[in-house]
């Protein structure tokens, strides 16, 4: 298993277009991936999960991925989190 953590920093929090975006992104990997905040953890291959948990600025959530990639899993969804100026690593 790799997590990582990142502390939210877009003004409008993780709302449903850049969610769809990274459900997308999450999609293209065979790895277990779930994403922590505000205590719940929630399936990020799923854009209802991501929309129930009301993600807003200065929330830390954590991304963990299982499975054979990982590795790439995290690593590309922290290049689309930082892409999309939602949030910076801590």
């Amino acid at each position: 298993m790799v997590k990582k953590s990142f502390k939210v920093t877009n003004e409008n929090g993780i709302h449903a277009r850049p969610a769809t975006t990274l459900v997308n992104e999450a999609m293209r990997y065979d790895s277990d991936i779930t994403l922590t905040a505000l205590k719940k953890t929630i399936d990020l291959k799923s854009i209802m999960g991501v929309m129930s948990l009301g993600i807003y600025t200065g929330v830390t959530i954590e991304i963990k991925a299982s499975g054979h990639d990982e590795e790439e899993a995290i690593e590309g969804l922290k290049n689309k989190i930082i892409e999309l100026g939602l949030a910076r690593e801590i």
